[in-house]
């Protein structure tokens, strides 16, 4: 195992190489904020299947998922644009294949996450699905001057192929239903997705929880009385995530559900699964939440 890891990791790293190499080339694996998006959202994480038919194909700073039905791939999010080779890379390593990929969800329209989209769209000729509000988002490469973090925010590859869904929408591939989750807030179009996954007679409802995080830039105050309706928002959301039916959370970063911790852990042992946890949504609520009160508090005292 210890190999695997570290031939993985070899890997990555030239595949995120590679993809620098490219660049000028592919106008869709242009990297963005390199330096930056290496140490905070690349840092090496062995791909896995998770439970079921759901896998993890991401990193240590930022979670891709794939969810395996008798249709073919539906993959969530996309990372940014100079690790597309790196999560077909750890897709090929789990037997899967970029080119049966049928969907491609998206959590939110920022570049961490959704920066990649555009490239796994073309290599894989998947439709994209959003939130509605996040669509207009996406095809303006992440633009929206009223995000809290527009001013730090990189533009990137916006996808062709794209269908807004509303909340609630119960999308079905092959033997998988997803429903999508609308949670605004961090993004006003950000959505997390839930499905049913099994092991043999055993199964349990995943969730991948989109973002609810506080961040701002900028001198942007969410204390602000013009942005007291984004913080009910949030609240509101949190309240949604704390509440829904989840046995198993994925979070977007995974930093906020122990993610990296859990991965590493299923990766050496699958007995006990450590993200089998009735109580992650609730944790990871309370996660957001904290963060949001620190936010305010820090606020209050400049």
């Amino acid at each position: 195992m210890a190999r695997l890891t570290t031939t993985l990791a070899m890997s990555l790293i030239a595949a995120l190489g590679a993809a620098s190499a490219v660049a000028a080339d592919d106008p869709l694996l242009r990297p963005i904020a390199p330096a930056y998006s290496a140490k905070r959202f690349l840092t090496p994480a062995q791909p896995v299947r998770v439970f079921g038919n759901t896998y993890l194909v991401g990193f240590g700073g930022v979670s891709v998922a794939l969810i395996r039905t008798s249709a073919g791939l539906i993959l969530i999010d996309g990372s940014v644009p100079q690790s597309v080779g790196a999560v077909e890379e750890h897709m090929r390593a789990l037997g899967l294949s970029i080119r049966d990929v049928k969907l491609i969800l998206s959590t939110e329209p920022h570049f961490d996450h959704a920066g990649g989209i555009a490239a796994l769209e073309r290599d894989s000729g998947a439709t994209v699905l959003a939130g509605a509000a996040a669509v207009p988002v996406l095809r303006a490469r992440g633009l929206d001057p009223s995000d809290p973090q527009a001013s730090g925010l990189e533009r990137f590859p916006a996808p062709r192929k794209l269908r807004a869904v509303r909340d609630g929408e119960r999308i079905t591939l092959g033997d998988v239903t997803v429903t999508a989750i609308a949670m605004p807030g961090h993004t006003p179009g950000s959505t997390s997705w839930s499905w049913k996954s099994c092991e043999g007679q055993r199964c349990e409802t995943v969730v991948f929880a989109a973002s609810i995080n506080a961040v701002a830039l900028g001198g942007y105050r969410f204390s602000a009385p013009a942005h007291r309706g984004r913080v009910d928002t949030i609240r509101r959301s949190i309240t949604k995530l704390r509440g829904i039916p989840c046995d198993l959370v994925l979070t977007s970063h995974p930093e906020l559900s122990d993610g990296e911790a859990k991965q590493a852990q299923l990766a050496r042992q699958r007995s006990p699964n450590p993200f089998l946890d009735s109580e992650g949504c609730r944790k990871a609520a309370n996660a957001f939440e904290k963060r949001l009160n620190d936010q305010l508090a820090e606020e209050a005292k400049r």
